[in-house]
């Protein structure tokens, strides 16, 4: 039992040492010191939806999680340390709840985008990830409704790429 809680703890202690001339840590605590500022360019939409507004939401509202979450400070492209750069690949739109009937009372749209986080400073892509998300809206409500959907899929899904940007070391 002794030798098990010696060989356990030795595994953890060389687990949480890390590599000291590692330029980044894998704690999932912070970004690398290097990087304090990012840029988040509009996200190009590939999805043929037909909404011109899903752009510009998608990237004013992920721009504004980094600003809200203050880890990387936002800036434009030509001075960042950084750079997240996405596309908009599919936004579906399907019924989940049917009622008697066929009746469509509640529906799902999903935002699907693939982005690309980038260090500038070293010259070297960190990672390259889809991400999907959903939110649920009412049917029957119309353009307001179906808003409302997209809106907390945007929600999701920026939270999802913050993530992943921030804590994903």
């Amino acid at each position: 039992m002794r030798a098990t809680a010696r060989m356990l703890s030795g595994f953890l202690l060389v687990m949480l040492s890390g590599c000291a001339g590692c330029p980044y840590s894998f704690t999932g605590a912070s970004v690398p010191p290097h990087l304090k500022t990012i840029a988040v360019p509009i996200a190009e939409d590939q999805s043929g939806y037909g909404d011109p507004t899903l752009r510009d939401l998608f990237s004013s509202q992920l721009a504004q999680r980094f600003i809200n979450d203050n880890t990387l400070q936002s800036t434009d492209r030509a001075s960042a340390d950084a750079l997240l750069e996405g596309v908009i690949l599919a936004v579906n739109d399907a019924p989940i709840v049917v009622q008697a009937g066929e009746l469509v009372a509640r529906r799902r749209i999903t935002v699907s985008v693939r982005m690309r986080f980038q260090d500038l400073k070293l010259r070297k892509q960190m990672w390259e990830k889809e991400f999907s998300n959903w939110g649920d809206y009412a049917s029957g409500g119309g353009l307001t409704q179906r808003n409302d959907g997209i809106a907390e899929a945007v929600r999701k899904l920026t939270e999802d790429i913050l993530n992943e940007t921030v804590a994903g070391w």
